[in-house]
């Protein structure tokens, strides 16, 4: 996996990379430790005081009866100001801009704590890809031409091979399917992991194969994860709907982009003001 600076990002380079290279690259620096220790304080409180979340993939855990080893916490914008200085960090958003569009906007921010002992998941590919097992359910003719996704996680624990660092198959966003049952379980032969420090940022184009590994070290595995999309595609999180209006008032642009305030599709079209008709053609 190509490790950049903020300094040494170049945003052409990436988004290469992410769409006809392996499909992952890492960022160092883009946080401080202040921000991380920050992010995982919350993290741990609010996951410790309601540990059942809904989540997704749960592989194993499900199975083994170990769910409360893979932990969600949701709705992070509502949780602390050090995420939404995440979700809007410049160097993600030069690269983002270029990749998904100028007016691109986020699916999710959410985390995912492991616990020692936490089975990990199974291979898949995310949102809004991730139902791709039922093709009949997707329009015919779609492929990797364009990215409709791009995966975030800052990393706050060490992610290693042990603890169960996110594993991928590179090069596999090219093809844009789901991995068969087969080529799940031939995953684990030949897989990369997304090794890194806290406060290390990996970006990947979530069409590529991937699954948090098993926890098998001494020590939990954090990471903020934050899903972004198109301008068109519908988002994962009703983010808008679940943040009070005071974040809402406060919001920078950047993130009254994010959250999809700019785009004011669908549009009672019966109703709209005639005077923007023209914009409209």
């Amino acid at each position: 996996m190509k490790t950049y600076t903020a300094a040494t990002v170049d945003p052409v380079e990436v988004c290469d990379e992410l769409m006809n290279g392996a499909g992952a690259v890492k960022v160092k620096g883009l946080f401080s430790d202040a921000d991380i220790n920050e992010a995982r304080q919350i993290i741990m409180e609010y996951s410790d005081a309601d540990a059942v979340k809904v989540t997704h993939f749960q592989g194993a855990a499900a199975e083994e009866g170990k769910i409360n080893l893979q932990r969600r916490v949701w709705n992070l914008l509502a949780k602390g100001d050090v995420f939404s200085r995440m979700a809007e960090e410049p160097t993600i958003m030069k690269i983002l801009s270029r990749f998904l569009g100028s007016e691109f906007i986020m699916g999710s921010i959410a985390a995912n704590r492991i616990l020692p002992g936490g089975p990990g998941q199974e291979p898949h590919v995310d949102f809004p890809y991730w139902d791709f097992h039922k093709p009949d359910s997707h329009p015919m003719g779609l492929n990797a031409s364009f990215p409709m996704n791009a995966q975030i996680s800052v990393i706050l624990d060490p992610f290693t091979e042990e603890s169960g660092a996110t594993a991928y198959m590179p090069g596999t966003q090219k093809d844009l399917r789901y991995p068969t049952p087969e080529e799940q379980k031939e995953f684990y032969n030949s897989c990369t992991r997304m090794t890194g420090e806290p406060g290390d940022t990996v970006l990947f184009f979530g069409a590529a194969w991937h699954c948090a590994m098993p926890n098998k070290s001494d020590h939990e595995r954090n990471a903020v994860l934050i899903n972004y999309v198109p301008k068109f595609v519908a988002p994962l999180e009703d983010m808008p709907g679940a943040l009070p209006q005071e974040f809402m008032d406060a919001a920078s642009p950047m993130m009254r982009q994010l959250l999809g305030l700019n785009y004011k599709y669908p549009e009672v079209l019966d109703t709209a003001d005639a005077v923007n008709a023209e914009g409209r053609k």
